[in-house]
Parts: C-alpha cells; sequence; structure tokens
C-alpha cells in the first residue's frame, strides 16, 4: 500500500479520514482520543485505513475532515443547487450536525503542511483533525448555500423522515485544538469559506 511506498522512500503520507470513525453520540467537539464506533460500512472502511496507515513503518499524517464539499463532483452544494432549480421546496435533515469543509481550504492547509518540509511534518507525524470552525446541520447548510434564492423553501425535517441505506452520526463536530497546537494555524469559519466557495470560479484549480 502507499504507506509502504513512502516508508521505503523516506517520505511523510499525508492521508484522509472522516468524522464517520465516531457514533454521534458525543455533544461535544470530538478529539483525537476519544473512542471510535463507525455506525456504517464507509466508517469501519475508512477507520481500517487510519488504523492501517498509523501502524505502518512510514511517517504520516491522518487527517480526519468532515462534509466535504465544492464545485465540482458530487457534494451536498451542488445537489442543494441542482434541486434548486427544479424543485420549488427541498427538505433537509434538521437533527444531524457537523462542520462543512471546501474542499479547497482542505487543499490550501495541506500545501501549507507540505511547505513546512520534510524534517517537521516527521517530527509531528501522527492523527489529526483538520475542520473548518462552527458548527450546522444539513439544514443549516442548505440554507445558508440557498441564501441568494428566497424562491425556494427549505424544510427542515428529521433523520427519520430520510432513511438512507447507512447509518449517519447524528455529531461530527470534529476539535481542531491539537492541530492548531502543533501546526499553528486554524481553517476559517465555515460561513466564510463557502461565501468564498460560491463567489469563486467553478474551474479555477480545485473547486
Amino acid at each position: 500500500m502507499l504507506a509502504d511506498e513512502a516508508a521505503k522512500l523516506g517520505a511523510v503520507l499525508i492521508h484522509y479520514s472522516t468524522d464517520y470513525v465516531f457514533d454521534g453520540t458525543a455533544r461535544r467537539p470530538y478529539d483525537e482520543d476519544d473512542p471510535v464506533a463507525p455506525l456504517s460500512a464507509y466508517g469501519r472502511s475508512k477507520l481500517a485505513g487510519e488504523r492501517a496507515v498509523l501502524e505502518s513503518r512510514a511517517k504520516s499524517l491522518v487527517l480526519r475532515t468532515s462534509w466535504v464539499y465544492g464545485l465540482s463532483g458530487r457534494n451536498f452544494l451542488l445537489t442543494m443547487r441542482r434541486l434548486a432549480a427544479e424543485r420549488p421546496e427541498i427538505r433537509v435533515v434538521d437533527d444531524q450536525t457537523g462542520t462543512p469543509n471546501w474542499c479547497r481550504e482542505l487543499a490550501r492547509a495541506t500545501a501549507h503542511l507540505v511547505g513546512e518540509g520534510l524534517p517537521r511534518l516527521v517530527d509531528r507525524a501522527g492523527l489529526y483533525h483538520l475542520s473548518a470552525r462552527g458548527a450546522t446541520t444539513w439544514y443549516g447548510f442548505a440554507r445558508a448555500i440557498l441564501a441568494d434564492r428566497p424562491s425556494v423553501r427549505v424544510v427542515p425535517i428529521t433523520t427519520a423522515e430520510y432513511p438512507t441505506p447507512a447509518r449517519r452520526p447524528a455529531w461530527g463536530v470534529l476539535s481542531t485544538a491539537r492541530f492548531e497546537r502543533t501546526f499553528g494555524f486554524a481553517l476559517p469559519e465555515w460561513r466564510t469559506s463557502l461565501a468564498e466557495c460560491v463567489g469563486s470560479p467553478a474551474k479555477a484549480g480545485p473547486a
């Protein structure tokens, strides 16, 4: 796997994981030492992946994040925009709380880490939470995305009213204190990043 190749080359592997490794029963931001208990096959596979990387011979940074969106691919922001163009009303879950993260902001943070240089990353290898500040529900996120479309009605619903094949944690807010102490910078508040995202060209680098 990539970790084995990184170990052979003396490189540092940067690996991304997810808040879905937690069961969502907490009511404070999760830190890196909190017990994990994924509810879905996706969460279990991500947990297995981060453990394999951390237990390998490679020096690595495992970065847990959440609710990633952007202006390309398949994600919540683009889904809301598509539905807003098709329907006068959108029903969105309001009892799952987390933090939206713009993929370009995560890319910037990763570039910043790489710019720190190999020796510094080797000394600080380990598990970290990397996330924007603040929190909201999917409903709150949808309202923020569609703030410029007042003709579209966004209706809050419960998870029970929108069943999915995989269970999702009701709470996925991540504490980034360890990351900020170690590397000396933080991501912006999620609304700040969303405003920059929706105001940026879709094709200008990572979305």
